[in-house]
């Protein structure tokens, strides 16, 4: 069967966002161009990773080019910070992820393949196989000013779910947190005063 690929190069829009409440977010990417548009779902820790390697390809680049290719420096903030657009239709789950910087073009490629189920029998190469099994990808080609705001928006909505207990590091949600540190009890904080004393 052919795969089903969507290409977009230098996209209007390549961002990274969330549909849901803390604790039951559902990640996407989504590339829009003109009136085409490719909403693909993804684990949170599949964003943390992508912006992650993205970061590291530009700063690596940025050391060792020097002044031959002008790398922007991170963002703080990214400048898109609209919801998804709409209609959201999701066209497949995201299984495997390559990047690589294409010299020809001075920007990121980005390769998105969906979930290929795997036997536990399966031998070889891993990753090639889930390439190879893959029924549909979404290619993307960004520039590096492109790639920095893709990452500022990413990091932004990681940072933005549910707060980390300070003695598990679990995410606590918003009904309360059961930490397995003091087994699902912790003391208060502060001891209650006694009448009158603060």
């Amino acid at each position: 069967m052919d795969r089903i690929t969507y290409h977009y190069e230098f996209p209007d829009r390549f961002v990274a966002g969330t549909i849901g409440v803390p604790g039951q977010r559902s990640f996407y990417l989504q590339a829009r161009d003109g009136n085409r548009l490719t909403s693909v779902l993804l684990e949170k820790q599949q964003v943390a990773i992508l912006a992650e390697h993205l970061e590291r390809i530009l700063d690596e680049l940025s050391r060792l080019m020097g002044h031959d290719l002008v790398i922007p420096e991170p963002v703080e903030r990214a400048e898109d910070l609209a919801p998804l657009d709409q209609p959201l239709d999701e066209e497949f789950r995201v299984g495997t992820m390559t990047l690589a910087w294409d010299t020809e073009s001075d920007c990121v490629a980005i390769e998105l393949f969906s979930a290929v189920e795997m036997d536990e029998d399966d031998e070889g190469d891993a990753m090639e196989q889930t390439v190879d099994g893959a029924e549909a990808s979404m290619h993307v080609r960004i520039t590096p000013a492109e790639a920095r705001q893709f990452i500022a928006r990413a990091q932004a909505l990681i940072q933005s779910g549910r707060p980390e207990c300070p003695f598990c590091e679990q995410p606590i949600n918003p009904g309360g947190h059961l930490c397995p540190r003091a087994n699902g009890y912790r003391a208060p904080l502060f001891d209650h005063p006694e009448d009158g004393q603060f």
